[in-house]
C-alpha cells in the first residue's frame, strides 16, 4: 500500500512521542525486568513498578516536549535560530512549555548543565558540553521535527542537525549521530528502499575522509571495516541509542513490533523507542500506530496546532 508524504510526517511526529509515552514506565528496568513482549502497553501490567508512579499513561516526556520545542522554533523563525531554540528549550524547563499538563520530568543531567548555562548568558551555540563524556542522547532524541520541516540540500540539513545538537550536547559524536539520523529520516520520508545504507553512503559522501566527523563516524559510530557494527543497547549513549533503533527496524515489521523491540531492550526505554519510533512512523506511516496507542497519547493539543502548521507548509509548498 502507498503510503503519503503527509501520512509519513504524521507518522514520524507521532511516532516518536508514542514511543516516548509507551517507554516512560519501564526506564530504568533492566532488560530483565521487562515484561514479556506482548503485556507491553501504556499501562504496564499489575504489579509492575513503574519509573514514574506518578506520571498518567500515555504522557510524553522531556523527549517529546524538546522534540516540539525544536518544531515550533523553526516554524516560527523559518530557519534554525540556536539562541530562539534555547530560549524555547528553557521555558520548557521553567515553566512546563510544551509540557503535558505543564509538568516536566525525567531531564537528562547534560541538558540540565547546559540550560543552566543558559540561564546564565551562556549563547545557545555554546552551551552543552563538549567533553566526549558528553555523549548522552539527549540532543538525537528530539531532532527529528528537523528532518520533517527542512527543504534544503543534505548537507544543509546535516549542517543543521549538528548545529542544534551544540545547544545541549557539544561533542562531535553526538552532532554526528543527529545529522545521520536526520539523513535517514529524509531517505525513510521519501520512501526509500534501504534508508539506513543510503544516508550512511550520503554522510560519507558529504565529509571527507580527514574532517572530524567523518573520523567519529567510523572509528566509533559505523565502522568501515566491518560487516556488521556492534548491536546497540538501551544505554543512554547516543551511539547505543542510534544503533538500538537501527537494529530494532531491521528486525521488524511492524510499527508495533518495532515499539516492543525497543523497549524490551531496557534502560532508557523512553527515549530508545522515541528514537526508533520517528523513523518506523516515516516508513510505515501513521495508519500503521496502533489506534489504541494513538488514543491513549496525551498532549494532543500541543501537538496537533503544530502538526498542522508543518503538514500546511508542505501542502504550500507543493502548489
Amino acid at each position: 500500500m502507498t503510503v503519503s508524504t503527509q501520512e509519513r510526517i504524521t507518522g514520524g511526529l507521532l511516532g516518536l512521542l508514542v514511543g516516548d509515552a509507551l517507554g516512560v514506565p519501564y526506564e530504568f528496568t533492566s532488560p530483565a525486568q521487562i515484561p514479556a513482549r506482548e503485556l507491553i502497553e501504556m499501562a504496564p501490567p499489575t504489579g509492575f513498578m513503574r519509573a514514574h508512579p506518578g506520571v498518567p499513561p500515555g504522557t510524553f516526556s522531556d523527549d517529546g516536549s524538546q522534540a516540539l520545542c525544536l518544531l515550533e522554533s523553526v516554524l516560527e523563525r523559518q530557519a534554525l535560530d540556536l539562541d530562539d531554540f534555547g530560549r524555547r528549550l528553557l521555558d520548557w524547563y521553567e515553566h512546563g512549555h510544551l509540557a503535558v499538563d505543564g509538568k516536566v520530568f525525567d531531564v537528562g543531567m547534560q541538558t540540565s548543565s547546559a540550560l543552566l548555562e543558559l540561564r546564565s548568558g551562556t549563547p545557545a551555540s555554546h552551551a552543552g558540553r563538549s567533553d566526549e563524556r558528553a555523549n548522552g542522547n539527549g540532543s538525537l532524541m528530539r531532532v527529528l521535527p528537523l528532518a520533517l520541516w527542512h527543504k534544503g540540500s543534505d548537507k544543509a540539513l546535516a549542517t543543521d542537525a549538528m548545529a542544534q545538537s551544540l545547544v545541549t550536547h557539544g561533542h562531535m559524536r553526538s552532532q554526528v549521530c543527529c545529522a545521520l539520523y536526520c539523513l535517514w529520516a529524509r531517505r525513510a520520508l521519501d520512501g526509500s528502499d534501504a534508508p539506513w545504507d543510503s544516508a550512511l553512503a550520503c554522510f560519507r559522501a558529504l565529509y571527507a575522509q580527514s574532517e572530524e566527523a567523518r573520523l567519529e563516524l567510523d572509528t566509533n559510530i559505523v565502522r568501515p571495516d566491518t560487516t556488521e557494527d556492534p548491536p546497540g543497547c538501551g544505554s543512554g549513549y547516543v551511539v547505543d541509542c542510534l544503533r538500538s533503533a537501527r537494529d530494532c527496524i531491521a528486525k521488524s515489521h511492524s510499527f508495533e513490533e518495532v515499539m516492543k523491540a525497543a523497549i524490551a531492550l531496557g534502560d532508557d526505554t523512553d527515549t530508545t523507542a522515541a528514537v526508533a519510533g520517528g523513523i518506523a512512523g516515516l516508513l510505515y506511516g501513521v495508519a500503521a500506530i496502533p489506534e489504541r496507542w494513538r488514543t491513549a497519547l496525551r498532549g494532543r493539543d500541543l501537538v496537533e496546532p503544530l502538526l498542522g502548521r508543518l503538514l500546511s507548509r508542505m501542502r504550500e509548498e507543493r502548489r
